[in-house]
């Protein structure tokens, strides 16, 4: 059971790191998102540009600990998404780009929401 719930704690983390890099997309559809969006864009960013281990990690190493598992030594990404989505040889300064980039790619999203709002109250008051 530890294993399993282990595992869809992977699940969880990779939807949310998918959440935190283009889900901003959807905010200009639906603004209410943000108030999610924007806090877990925020700390998503954090997290790769100071490279901290995000709390996640610790908890399914132990729930792999309580099944029988092994615990792994790092965190999510490293484990299991460098070799999916960063290149071999992954260094501080690359990781603080992608925290950058993920910055950048949710200001675009949130300036074309803002657009959206301004456009729809110019509308409204004309």
């Amino acid at each position: 059971m530890y294993q399993l719930l282990a595992d869809v704690l992977v699940l969880a983390h990779f939807l949310f790191i998918i959440f935190v890099v283009i889900c901003g997309i959807l905010v200009i559809r639906w603004p209410w998102l943000a108030l999610v969006h924007l806090p877990a864009a925020v700390w998503g960013a954090a997290v790769e540009l100071y490279g901290w281990v995000c709390p996640l990690t610790p908890l399914e190493n132990y729930l792999r600990r309580l099944g029988g598992g092994m615990a792994y030594r790092g965190d999510f990404i490293e484990y299991y998404l460098v070799g999916l989505i960063y290149p071999e040889n992954l260094t501080v300064t690359m990781q603080r780009i992608f925290g950058l980039l993920v910055i950048a790619v949710n200001i675009v999203f949130y300036i074309l929401v803002l657009r959206k709002q301004r456009m729809s109250k110019s509308k409204k008051a004309a």
